[in-house]
Parts: structure tokens; C-alpha cells; sequence
């Protein structure tokens, strides 16, 4: 009876297959939706392109604020990290960024928070093809 409650051992996973399964998470977060290519999963692959792509767009069109690295307060650091999620379309927004933030103004507020939830948005999908890759989501 003791040993029917002992739960069974998980498979041993070799350091390539952990390998493949950080390269794939961290190729999600450079580029949104490419973790997902790379298992082969095309429709995720191009919805998180696709959203974070235009939610990204959109912020940067709205004269969102991108948050720098050098931030006063945990707040600036959280928004910092949160705008780094969306891995190279930070640097797409900054260059659309030409006459800097304006969020005196609600579209401007509005700007930066559709900026930040494209950043977090595309962790969760990089970590999702992780787990994938890792074999523990479906």
C-alpha cells in the first residue's frame, strides 16, 4: 500500500534536450512567436506574432512611454521589464518613438499600458513554448 502512494520518478532528460528547450524559449522572447515555430506550432506561432506585433504598433502609435533601464523606482523597473518582453519590437517602438512619450494625455497612457502588455503577453508565450520543449505542456 506504501508503495502504490510514492509517485512515479520523472524521465531523465539528457542537457540537449534542456538545451533545445531554453534555445526555444529564449528564441520566443527575441522574437515574438518564433518558440512556437520552431516546435511547429504555426498557428500560435503567427497569433503571437501577430499580437504583440500590433499591440506593440499600437502603443508606440498612441506615443505610449517605453520605460527605461536606469528607472527611479520599482515601478519604472517593472515597466522596463515588462516593455524588454517584447523582445525585439522594443526597438521597433523606440524607433517609432520620434517625438518622445506624451501621456499627459489618456491615449498616451493608454499608449503605455497596451506597450507593457504586449512585453508581458510574449514572456508568457516564450515560456509556454519552454514548456513545451520541455515536454510538460501540450
Amino acid at each position: 500500500m506504501a508503495d502504490e502512494m510514492i509517485a512515479p520518478a520523472a524521465p531523465h532528460r539528457d542537457s540537449g534536450f534542456q538545451t533545445r528547450a531554453f534555445v526555444v524559449g529564449v528564441a520566443g522572447w527575441i522574437l515574438p512567436g518564433l518558440g512556437h515555430a520552431l516546435l511547429r506550432m504555426w498557428g500560435r506561432a503567427l497569433a503571437f506574432f501577430l499580437a504583440v506585433g500590433l499591440l506593440v504598433l499600437i502603443g508606440a502609435g498612441m506615443r505610449g512611454n517605453l520605460f527605461a533601464s536606469s528607472g527611479n523606482d520599482a515601478f519604472d523597473s517593472l515597466g522596463y521589464i515588462a516593455d524588454m518582453g517584447t523582445g525585439t519590437f522594443y526597438f521597433l517602438a523606440k524607433s517609432l518613438e520620434k517625438n518622445g512619450a506624451d501621456v499627459s494625455h489618456a491615449t498616451g497612457d493608454y499608449g503605455t499600458r497596451f506597450l507593457a502588455t504586449a512585453g508581458v503577453l510574449n514572456l508568457l508565450a516564450a515560456l509556454h513554448a519552454y514548456e513545451v520543449a520541455r515536454g510538460r505542456k501540450g
